[in-house]
């Protein structure tokens, strides 16, 4: 009888690094903990208080076209997170001691993955409990319904390699900052909240093409929720964009984070 291959020694020291987060956010819970309320507390606010308010082109409830848009949102948020982890162990020393040690440079970005993507899903979970809660249905198969969840964390992982590159190269409190004045204009000017169609020309045009719209409008449509879309080729071509769009962000991202990695006290 053939034992089955072990793990590569790549593989073994990027779970002892995701052990490594895992273990800082059950000790630390504060941040990640944060992090959720502040999503639901959004959630809450525009479902609730702004909701009323808001046709969605096509028809349908609002707090249904929402949900899928707030799980964008989430996705981007953690960029925050990954690139506060990665400038606070840069800024310590303790990458430095990681480059020393006899492992791959590969395990140290995995290992930050994997901690953010597990992250990521009870995050999902929970907001997705949520939105349950306050009348969020899925409406079709469990296929579409798994691949729309697939794409969102499809898309958290292209939004890692940002993080991390970012994280490599902006070191201090400044970083955070940095990268909140980033991530607030990217995640409003897209169709989380709104459909592009309800926006004047020219600024639905930039909603449109943005990454976080078309992982929403994808995973609106595999969800059998409201899209907010009634022509053009976001209705047809979501599906696609939510795939393309983070697959060029880790083409583009990945690379520079090794490079970033293997240029560190140089």
């Amino acid at each position: 009888m053939t034992t089955p291959p072990a793990p590569s020694p790549a593989l073994r020291n990027a779970w002892i690094l995701t052990q490594r987060e895992l273990l800082h956010w059950v000790r630390q819970p504060a941040l990640p903990i944060f992090g959720l309320l502040f999503s639901i507390m959004l959630l809450l606010m525009f479902a609730f208080l702004f909701g009323g308010a808001i046709a969605v082109p096509g028809g349908g409830d609002y707090v249904t076209f929402l949900l899928p848009g707030m799980f964008t949102l989430t996705m981007l948020f953690g960029l925050e997170g990954t690139l506060q982890a990665m400038s606070t162990d840069a800024a310590k020393g303790i990458t430095d001691r990681f480059r020393s040690m006899p492992i791959g440079s590969s395990a140290v970005a995995l290992g930050r993955s994997g901690a953010d993507l597990a992250s990521s899903i009870l995050n999902l979970a929970v907001l997705m409990g949520g939105g349950l809660l306050i009348g969020w249905r899925i409406t079709s198969d469990v296929g579409s319904a798994l691949l729309a969840v697939l794409l969102l964390l499809w898309l958290r992982f292209s939004l890692l390699w940002i993080g991390i590159f970012l994280g490599l190269i902006f070191r201090g409190p400044g970083a955070t900052m940095a990268v909140q004045v980033l991530i607030w204009p990217i995640g409003f000017l897209s169709n989380v909240f709104v459909s592009p169609e309800t926006m004047p020309g020219w600024l639905g045009a930039i909603a449109q093409w943005n990454p976080i719209s078309a992982t929403a409008t994808a995973t609106r449509q595999l969800f059998g929720n409201p899209t907010g879309v009634t022509s053009g080729w976001m209705a047809d071509g979501g599906v696609l964009l939510a795939v393309a769009w983070p697959l060029a962000l880790t083409l583009v991202f990945l690379p520079l984070s090794a490079r970033a990695y293997r240029r560190l006290r140089r």
